[in-house]
């Protein structure tokens, strides 16, 4: 099993900056991608950015440029760094993990709350 705990999240206004942090815990081995989800008013959860077990990444069009992935392996720890922030970002982000095994379904934390004023 693996916990994903959240934390980071909060108001900010447009222009600026926030960094998600996703602490990870239990069996991390276990775990091939980690990425970030973000759940927005009126839309369907939208996947903004992976990072795989190799390292590579990927980012949705529309935070490419403007947000980072990264891990820390000796925290256990995922980031999403989000610079230029606008109002569209406003939503829940979720972290998650992937696991190696095949038909293994994801792994949620709990979400955080991030909130961009005009």
């Amino acid at each position: 099993q693996v916990q994903l705990v959240e934390s980071g999240g909060g108001l900010v206004q447009a222009g600026g900056s926030l960094r998600l942090s996703c602490a990870v815990s239990g069996d991390v081995f276990s775990i091939n991608a980690m990425g970030w989800y973000r759940q927005t008013p009126g839309k369907q959860r939208e996947l903004v950015a992976t990072r795989t077990r190799g390292g590579s990444t990927n980012y949705a069009d529309s935070v490419k440029g403007r947000f980072t992935i990264s891990r820390d392996n000796a925290r256990n720890t995922v980031y999403l760094q989000m610079s230029s922030l606008n109002p569209e970002d406003t939503g829940v982000y979720y972290c998650y993990a992937k696991p190696l095994a095949l038909g293994r379904q994801n792994y949620w934390g709990q979400g955080t709350q991030v909130t961009v004023s005009s």
